[in-house]
């Protein structure tokens, strides 16, 4: 007899297809499965134009698939209306991006609070609290009545993490987070990351260049010319010949591809 616990899925993708365009057509992705568990910090990497950021967006119903369907979490969200899918994805996403979009003429804990404020449509004491313990939680305890002029690049991203838990969202979704900060910023951020999906269990999704994030992530999901090429946990991952060969043209010297450089 199996005694093993089964194995929750948070994200269930099946035959995922995107193409722009109507006279003139341009499909980003082919049909797309994956399936990602409960809990679960994924990197997907892939150069650019290979649709990372396209699969993010419509798994963060910030946009919808030409084709396919896509369950997140038990919800079918590829049936959902505007209305409705708008409301799951203030409930149920966390977002973290490149940029950290934080409100200037509100402090740290007022951005924190806005997504709260979206969906209960009222401040409360209780969820005040919370963001307060967010924002312990990031290191910012000190900060929260700065404005972001006030803070530095891994300061303001450290705002940005604490406003994706506010809502408690099961889900958060990083897009390039650390892609604007320097290397002491970039460790602080990531172990940040992983700090909250162990104690917190939140599932991770995150879009990256950066192998210190990708090489130590739970799995690692590769995508080139819209589909997955490689998809696999990074401890099975021989570290130099796999970013060697994921990465045959990356040029560590100005991050960028070489052929855009030369």
């Amino acid at each position: 007899m199996d005694n093993k616990t089964p194995v929750e899925i948070m994200l269930k993708a099946s035959k995922i297809t995107k193409v722009y365009g109507k006279t003139i057509r341009n499909q980003v992705l082919f049909d797309i499965d994956l399936e990602i568990k409960k809990g679960e910090f994924m990197s997907i990497i892939g150069p650019s134009g290979s649709g990372k950021s396209t699969l993010l967006n419509i798994i963060g119903a910030l946009d919808r698939p030409t084709s396919g369907e896509l369950t997140i979490d038990g919800k079918e969200t590829t049936r959902l209306n505007e209305v409705e899918l708008s409301d799951f994805r203030n409930r149920s996403l966390g977002f973290i991006f490149q940029f950290h979009y934080l409100l200037p003429a509100f402090t740290a804990l007022e951005n924190v609070l806005m997504p709260s404020w979206i969906m209960s449509k009222s401040p409360s004491g209780k969820l005040e609290e919370r963001a307060r313990e967010l924002l312990s939680m990031v290191g910012l305890s000190e900060k929260m009545d700065s404005k972001p002029a006030e803070l530095s690049g891994g300061q303001q991203q450290r705002v940005a993490i604490a406003r994706s838990l506010i809502n408690s969202p099961p889900t958060v979704l990083a897009d390039e987070p650390t892609g604007n900060l320097d290397t002491e910023s970039t460790s602080q951020v990531y172990e940040l990351l992983r700090e909250i999906n162990r104690e917190l269990h939140t599932t991770f999704i995150v879009v990256t260049h950066d192998r210190r994030i990708a090489s130590k992530s739970d799995r690692i999901v590769e995508i080139v010319d819209g589909r997955i090429q490689k998809d696999y946990p990074t401890d099975a991952i021989n570290d130099e010949g796999f970013w060697q060969e994921a990465y045959p043209i990356y040029c560590k010297y100005c991050k960028k591809y070489e052929e855009k450089c030369k």
